[in-house]
């Protein structure tokens, strides 16, 4: 949501002596002027950006609630409860708001990314078909490529991936997004040099490293890749380079992997204990 702030000049003018005996009120009543909008949305973008999500969510709903006419307030709402993992919710707003005669073409783009997060892909389609192809944004081509993917429509996907990258500086989600989409479609050596560029944008992406040796294990190679990673997400990687071995009849090299993978991790790791109990009982019964 944005804000498009006039800061409105203030002239200093002095007053008679007499002013001093103004009642203290006009001071007090002063809060309620042009500074005191500027505070307010600088805490709104505070709140979108910066807040705990369910704190965001609170925060949104009592301001709208004490001030339904205001669209600005009911976005606040409804791009914080997706961020909170509330899209369902957001949907109704978000709804409400493209109908009204305040709604600018971003809220389209916001309300079809709320209905992609709930599975409506024919609906999220529909609403991003009616935004202008002038307004060319990340977000917009993000949500296109998509909904392109879901449709199987391979090379609209990678067009729009393509532009969407060259519209940001931080790529990361959306390369690793654009790998995954070469994953599912069996390129396997495309998907893992676009995870590979994903982590170079963000080398804490955890969602893109475990796709790398997804795509990696694709090509019966299990080694895990040398990118940066903490102890607790190499055995979760392990984890992961063990279950696809298994699941393409590796079965020794999946049982080397957890076994690693158990001792690689700080603390008890269940799953990768119990996918090798899993293993050993199949193997001897």
């Amino acid at each position: 949501m944005r804000f498009h702030l006039r800061l409105v000049p203030v002239v200093a003018v002095t007053l008679a002596t007499a002013a001093c005996d103004m009642p203290r009120s006009m001071d007090v009543n002063r809060a309620d002027g042009p500074l005191n909008t500027i505070d307010e949305s600088n805490l709104n973008d505070i709140m979108l950006t910066a807040a705990a999500p369910d704190e965001a969510v609170a925060y949104f709903r009592r301001a709208y609630s004490e001030n339904p006419a205001r669209v600005d307030l009911r976005r606040g709402l409804a791009a914080s409860l997706v961020r909170a993992g509330r899209a369902d919710e957001a949907v109704a707003h978000w709804q409400a708001i493209v109908e009204s005669d305040a709604a600018i073409e971003q809220d389209r783009i916001d309300y079809a990314g709320a209905l992609i997060r709930t599975g409506a892909w024919d609906e999220a389609e529909a609403q991003l078909d009616r935004v202008p192809p002038t307004l060319e944004s990340y977000e917009r081509y993000r949500l296109e490529a998509m909904v392109a993917d879901a449709n199987q429509e391979w090379d609209r996907a990678d067009s729009f991936y393509e532009t969407a990258v060259g519209l940001t500086t931080r790529p990361a989600n959306v390369l690793n997004n654009w790998g995954y989409s070469r994953l599912t479609r069996g390129d396997f050596d495309s998907a893992e040099s676009l995870f590979l560029q994903a982590i170079s944008y963000d080398p804490d992406l955890f969602t893109a490293k475990n796709n790398l040796v997804l795509a990696r294990a694709a090509q019966g190679n299990y080694q895990l890749p040398l990118v940066q990673m903490t102890e607790m997400e190499r055995a979760q990687l392990l984890h992961t380079a063990a279950l696809a071995a298994i699941r393409q009849g590796e079965t020794d090299v999946g049982r080397a992997l957890l076994a690693e993978a158990i001792e690689t991790h700080p603390q008890h790791f269940e799953a990768a204990v119990r996918a090798l109990a899993a293993l050993d009982t199949e193997v001897r019964g």
